[in-house]
């Protein structure tokens, strides 16, 4: 149920209605750099009206984030008079200063308008009514979120067996034929199998350590919200780590990998834990589906005054446009993939965590041409 965690009231008449303002926040200074000044205008015009001014952090209250259907932070929304208006961007304040006459004429006609009991009634209770939709729909999200949990650990326990007894049974053999390899008289010969084996062995138990990881994190996401510790993240520095720790496999597998960083794009506001995870999953994807030979770009852009886009593209096969939404659903996988380990997994869990952040992730591909995904991230201010 929403709670205002700010709420001020000019009464001018025990039965008249009153403006009714919800303003939305997040978690960077900026955002609250909003609300005092918002506070002071209506002061000013509040001697000879009514309103309501209620203060919404939207990391507590994320579902009214939907109900309302914002898309930037932070935004004003007029609940009362109807219809429900919301502003946002930078100059909210000035918004505000240009529509609150209009607001005021349409509360006057609402308030001069001659209403029956039951029109009444809904004035009265607007407040009320809108908190018992919002608890509603939130009540209704729990549940389909507890739904999800339930057939999660059904298919991941069907899953685990399938998907983990490749690389155990791969490496069970190499380990046998190491046995045998130690009778060979030939010592050139069972040197050079032995360490054909040894590597062998070692790519398949590093398989089912990522397979192992990846159930892991799936699970802690799916079973709680993940812990967000959101500071200051410059991402090229962020970027050309995780790049380092790929120079060994792109050089075995011949593919060549493009930056495009600029250093001077603004820090971005979020987990870095949480946003390299993201990074590291999709070059995983990207690094798997590339044929040798080929290329994959990182790549950072500056979009807008509030958002900072990465993308990751490649070189393989592509997704066929009407797969291009369900990739990002939890163990959905293509058809090419089924052979591959993997849970489907890694592109659910991005969304996730990118979600948490106020951004968005999305894939741009052309069968036979590569994919390009791409995410947004908040600006740091």
């Amino acid at each position: 149920m929403l709670e205002p965690s700010n709420h001020q009231t000019n009464s001018e008449s025990d039965h008249a209605a009153s403006i009714q303002l919800l303003l939305f926040v997040d978690e960077r200074p900026s955002s609250h750099e909003y609300i005092q000044p918002i506070r002071d205008y209506l002061k000013t015009v509040s001697q000879d009206h009514t309103y309501q001014l209620e203060i919404i952090e939207i990391h507590e209250q994320p579902h009214l984030v939907e109900h309302f259907r914002l898309v930037a932070t932070p935004a004003l929304v007029k609940v009362v008079p109807t219809p429900r208006q919301t502003l946002a961007g930078s100059n909210l304040v000035n918004q505000l200063k240009r529509w609150w006459p209009q607001w005021l004429s349409a509360l006057k006609e609402d308030n001069h308008q001659e209403k029956s009991p039951e029109q009444s009634t809904n004035v009265g209770y607007s407040g009320e009514l809108m908190r018992l939709s919002d608890e509603i729909f939130r009540l209704k999200k729990d549940k389909e979120n507890l739904q999800e949990q339930l057939k999660f650990k059904d298919q991941v326990l069907a899953m685990l067996a399938h998907d983990l007894r490749s690389p155990l049974t791969a490496a069970s053999i190499a380990v046998e034929t190491l046995e045998l390899a130690q009778a060979q008289e030939n010592s050139e010969k069972r040197q050079k199998l032995t360490t054909q084996l040894f590597h062998q062995t070692r790519n398949q138990f590093r398989v089912m350590n990522r397979l192992i990881t990846d159930i892991l994190q799936a699970s802690k996401s799916m079973n709680a919200q993940l812990r967000v510790e959101r500071t200051e993240v410059f991402l090229p520095a962020l970027s050309k780590e995780i790049v380092a720790q790929y120079k060994e496999v792109l050089r075995e597998k011949s593919l060549t990998l493009i930056e495009d960083i600029p250093q001077d794009v603004p820090s971005v506001y979020g987990d870095e834990e949480l946003i390299r995870q993201v990074i590291v999953n999709l070059i995983d994807n990207a690094i798997k589906y590339t044929p040798g030979g080929g290329e994959i770009s990182l790549s950072i852009l500056h979009r807008t005054s509030q958002k900072i886009q990465v993308s990751v593209c490649d070189t393989g096969p592509g997704i066929p446009e009407e797969k291009q939404e369900r990739i990002f659903e939890g163990h959905f996988r293509l058809q090419r993939d089924q052979a591959k380990e993997g849970y489907g997994l890694g592109l659910s869990l991005c969304r996730k965590i990118i979600r948490v952040h106020y951004g968005q992730i999305w894939v741009d591909s052309v069968p036979g041409q590569g994919s390009y995904f791409h995410f947004t991230l908040p600006v740091y201010r």
